[in-house]
């Protein structure tokens, strides 16, 4: 009787972390040990918006209710809203016919509005505002015939968006390679626009090389990179000549999050890292290492930052100094086709974002 030899994965054994004296054995700390932490950091308001609007729709319509994509590129929370009743789907087709679904922060093309009507479902579009203003560039450049370099990352939901509005007069940029290749029909007729979500130094050089070759490139009426961006990268980089390792928390599909992982090392911090929770963190990185900065991208809770601080404190990091490099106080209306549903069901929260309650 022959046999088959059938190989059995061995169950998941929790590595043993190493203790603080351990690690201090293996590479001593040259003075104080300090955390620099980035102000501002985690959710931006357009997040918080989008986070808000799926909560609110479970409040006042009930589970299900469906979400098109991640809502925002967070694990956390996606399984949040998840364990309260949201179903996250890739396509329209996915969700019953006459449901409802929400759009995610990232925006959607007119096909994917389109292809929602068709199927009768109830909508609620929770696209970023400032994603928006990109799209209504799109719509209002294609109508005056200019062609579009779009500067953004193929593939990701926003770009497929943005492309969507206008695909017949725009052509994606990726990067800096593509920008020195890229061939277009009427060289005096382009402007650009932007993924909101890009490294402020990537964007700006690739408008650079386009420049240099389409001379008559024209500029958007205002910037696209979204302030929440721009001002956490602004944090990182104060921060990163300091550091000696830098923590980013935040997915790894959030675009801004591992930009912020590459701005701390273009700006100097000796290493750099991005984790999605606490656990995820490696005590090998704090051997010989003083100073730690850490940070968190747009669609990051707080409560996931407080969890590192508190690891890092039971590693002799317990001096925690913010380093402040600008004040966000900018709020967005809810969408209107759940502000509508809250306020004819007495929801004071109607006129305008409050805080979820998953930071």
């Amino acid at each position: 009787m022959s046999t088959t030899a059938v190989s059995l994965s061995m169950p998941a054994v929790p590595r043993r972390r190493r203790s603080p004296e351990e690690v201090a054995a293996a590479a001593p700390v040259t003075g104080p040990k300090r955390v620099l932490l980035a102000a501002p950091r985690g959710y931006c308001a357009g997040v918080d918006r989008a986070v808000i609007a799926v909560e609110k729709a479970l409040e006042h319509y009930g589970a299900p209710v469906y979400v098109r994509k991640q809502i925002v590129h967070n694990v956390h929370v996606v399984s949040s809203l998840e364990e309260r009743g949201a179903i996250f789907v890739e396509e329209n087709e996915e969700v019953p016919e006459g449901a409802l679904v929400v759009f995610s922060a990232h925006g959607v093309s007119p096909a994917v509005v389109q292809s929602a009507a068709d199927r009768g479902l109830r909508t609620i579009d929770a696209t970023c505002p400032l994603v928006t203003k990109v799209h209504k560039e799109a719509v209002r450049f294609s109508r005056e015939d200019k062609h579009i370099l779009l500067i953004g990352h193929e593939g990701h939901e926003e770009v497929e968006g943005t492309y969507g509005e206008a695909p017949e007069s725009t052509t994606i940029v990726n990067n800096p390679a593509e920008a020195r290749t890229v061939q277009v029909e009427d060289p005096d007729n382009l402007i650009w626009l932007s993924q909101t979500t890009l490294s402020v130094d990537e964007a700006m050089e690739i408008v650079e090389i386009l420049r240099q070759r389409f001379p008559k490139l024209q500029d958007p009426p205002s910037d696209d990179i979204c302030y929440a961006t721009t001002n956490r990268q602004g944090a990182i980089k104060e921060i990163a000549p300091q550091a000696d390792l830098v923590i980013v928390v935040g997915s790894a599909n959030s675009s801004n999050s591992v930009r912020l992982v590459e701005v701390a090392l273009e700006y100097g911090a000796k290493a750099s890292h991005r984790v999605d929770f606490a656990n995820e963190i490696d005590e090998a990185w704090f051997e010989g290492v003083a100073s730690v900065g850490v940070t968190s991208g747009a669609s990051v809770p707080e409560i996931l930052v407080q969890d590192v601080l508190r690891l890092l404190a039971d590693y002799g990091y317990a001096d925690v100094a913010e380093v402040v490099t600008a004040q966000e106080d900018i709020l967005f209306s809810l969408p209107k086709e759940l502000r509508a549903t809250m306020k004819a069901a007495g929801d004071p929260d109607y006129k305008g974002v409050k805080s979820s309650n998953l930071r």
